[in-house]
């Protein structure tokens, strides 16, 4: 569970050829104070209390390798509102699929590369870095917009002096229709006959 030498703020590299039969393959990955400094940084959070990755390495057919597992972590980040540290524990499922020749057609170039419909599928290669799994399925569990309990965002009215500030309301794309249809139904109501 050391750093690696690329740019990731945590690297697990395991060697799918290198586990022993078919599996599954229990892995639990625990970043330790630096590392969990250094996920924090790099997705911008304010802190990262701790984290855990629990998942199962199994093959799929004869030279494919599958994962399941579960980010777990523990994050602060600033309120969208007010700035102030919001703390949120996420859990989130995580699969993902390695294929054997996936993309690796000799008549395909590098930029023709056929990429898998699915998202979790990617080309198997001789290491996977399990860590680096874990900080992208944290990023993409994190809560895009934190609030804090209680904040409440006020709305902003800009415009140029002397002239009246639109709405959210008026700046919906059907409020000018519902405007005239309403104005139009005022002058077009019949007068009683009483």
């Amino acid at each position: 569970m050391s750093p690696s030498d690329s740019q990731n703020p945590y690297s697990h590299v395991i060697r799918p050829a290198d586990l022993p039969g078919e599996g599954p393959h229990d892995i639990t990955l625990v970043p330790d104070a630096a590392a969990l400094s250094a996920i924090a940084a790099d997705l911008g959070l304010d802190g990262l209390r701790k984290m855990r990755f629990q998942c199962q390495m199994q093959t799929l057919g004869k030279r494919d390798w599958r994962l399941t597992g579960r980010i777990g972590a523990t994050v602060v980040q600033p309120c969208v509102v007010t700035l102030a540290p919001v703390t949120t524990r996420v859990e989130e499922d995580v699969e993902r699929i390695w294929r054997a020749g996936l993309g690796r057609d000799d008549e395909e170039t590098p930029h023709e590369m056929e990429m898998p419909d699915a998202v979790t599928e990617e080309p198997l290669t001789v290491e996977i870095d399990l860590g680096v799994v874990a900080v992208e399925a944290l990023a993409l569990a994190l809560p895009l917009y934190p609030h804090a309990e209680g904040a409440v965002m006020a709305q902003a009215m800009f415009t140029e002096p002397g002239k009246q500030a639109m709405t959210d309301e008026e700046a919906r794309p059907f409020a000018s229709l519902a405007a005239l249809r309403d104005k139009l139904g005022a002058e077009e109501e019949p007068e009683s006959d009483e």
